[in-house]
C-alpha cells in the first residue's frame, strides 16, 4: 500500500472518463507540468487513418472505430513517460482496460450528466451524439454502461463538475506526489 506522501511510481498517466470530462485539456496540463509526452487516443486514430472519427463511424460504424482505437491504445500504452487521454468508450474493450490498468496510473475524470451536456452541446464531432435521439438520454445510457468499467480500472477518481482544468490537474499532481501545476 502506498503511503500518502510517497510518489506514484508508474511512468504513464492514463485519463479515462466520459465525453466532456476534460481529459484532453487536463492531460495537456499534466504532461506539461511533468515534462511528459501527451497523446489523445482519438487524435492518434485520426492521424493513423488520415480521416476524422466521424468519417470512420460513417464508413465502418462504431465497431470499426473501436478496432482502430484498440490498436492505437495497445501501441501507445507501451511507450513510457506519457499522459494519454482516451476516448470515452475505450474502456468497453476488456483488452484496452487490461493495457491501461497494467501500463500506467489510471485517473477516472468523473463528469455528471449536466456537465457533459453543457460541454458537448455545441459539438459537431461526437458521432454517438449525432445519431439522433435525446442527448440527455444518450449520455445517461453511456454513463450507465461505462461508469462501472471506469471505476474497475481507476487508481484515482476525480470529480470534475464545477472545477476548472488547472485545479483538476493540480489535484492529480498532488495525488501523484509531484510538483503542482502552474497556471
Amino acid at each position: 500500500m502506498r503511503r500518502k506522501d510517497e510518489p506514484v511510481i508508474k511512468s504513464n498517466i492514463f485519463l479515462i472518463g466520459p465525453m466532456g470530462a476534460g481529459k484532453t485539456t487536463i492531460g495537456r496540463r499534466l504532461a506539461d507540468a511533468r515534462a511528459m509526452s501527451f497523446i489523445d487516443s482519438d487524435h492518434e486514430v485520426e492521424q493513423r487513418t488520415g480521416v476524422d472519427i466521424a468519417f470512420i463511424f460513417e464508413k465502418e460504424g462504431e465497431a470499426g472505430f473501436r478496432r482502430r482505437e484498440s490498436l492505437a491504445i495497445a501501441d501507445v500504452t507501451q511507450r513510457q513517460n506519457l499522459v494519454l487521454a482516451t476516448g470515452g468508450g475505450a474502456v468497453l474493450d476488456p483488452i484496452n482496460r487490461q493495457h491501461l490498468s497494467a501500463r500506467g496510473f489510471v485517473v477516472y475524470l468523473y463528469a455528471g450528466i449536466e456537465q457533459q451536456i453543457a460541454r458537448t452541446e455545441r459539438s459537431d464531432h461526437r458521432p454517438l451524439l449525432l445519431q439522433g435521439g435525446d442527448r440527455r438520454e444518450v449520455l445517461q445510457g453511456l454513463l450507465a454502461v461505462r461508469d462501472p468499467l471506469y471505476r474497475e480500472i481507476a487508481d484515482l477518481v476525480i470529480e470534475t463538475d464545477g472545477r476548472n482544468a488547472r485545479l483538476l490537474a493540480r489535484a492529480i499532481e498532488e495525488h501523484l506526489g509531484g510538483s503542482t501545476v502552474s497556471s
